[in-house]
């Protein structure tokens, strides 16, 4: 049987930092970010909020600055070897954040088999963004769901790699979970743990896992 491996981006396969912060920071606006990002680690604020106050902040964003910050991004070593490996045992590997789409969906590029984000307009921006689609912890799930349907296999076969808050509720949906460089909303939650740099050495504990 087949397995699925679901990957958060922010924090987890970006150390230490979110895909906004680093698309903020191409345009000198990271400390306001990086507020952000805490006042939803903290719970002050909720995904729609946080969506609608970043796209507030990215009026003069363009693909320029959003390559920019993909490229230049601080990554977990070795993510296009673990996902290579996957495919060639025959697995699945899925990028769920909640972050926006535009730079969510460039993992396609690295093998992942899918990519989901918050929806956003297009860049540069010309609509505001539609709280409606912004993801949560409880739409991870769902998507999960979903692409389990996609690749014939369940939640039983399904293993999450996170680091927060919004991969709680998808670790309790699956057998299997990972938290990567996590912080305290994890604590207990994971079946197994991981500090540092390099995504092999997660995927190493739970490789023949089931």
């Amino acid at each position: 049987m087949a397995r699925l491996h679901l990957f958060d981006l922010d924090g987890t396969l970006l150390h230490g930092t979110s895909a906004p912060v680093e698309i903020s920071r191409q345009l000198g606006l990271e400390a306001e970010t990086m507020a952000l990002d805490r006042a939803i680690s903290d719970g002050r604020i909720g995904p729609p909020e946080y969506a609608v106050q970043v796209h507030g902040l990215w009026a003069e964003l363009t693909e320029a600055h959003v390559t920019a910050a993909f490229e230049g991004a601080p990554w977990l070593d070795r993510i296009r070897e673990v996902w290579a490996e996957i495919g060639q045992r025959g697995d699945y590997c899925a990028v769920v954040s909640l972050s926006p789409s535009f730079f969510v969906e460039r993992l396609i590029g690295w093998g992942a088999h899918a990519a989901h984000g918050s929806l956003f307009p297009a860049v540069p921006f010309t609509e505001p963004v539609d709280p409606a689609g912004v993801l949560s912890a409880a739409a991870k799930v769902r998507i999960a769901d979903r692409l389990c349907a996609e690749f014939g296999v369940t939640r039983a076969d399904c293993i999450a790699y996170g680091d927060s808050l919004s991969d709680m509720d998808l670790f309790a949906a699956v057998p299997i979970s990972v938290a990567v460089n996590a912080d305290r909303h994890l604590s207990g939650l994971a079946t197994h743990s991981d500090l540092g740099r390099d995504l092999w050495e997660a995927y190493e504990l739970v490789r023949y896992a089931r």
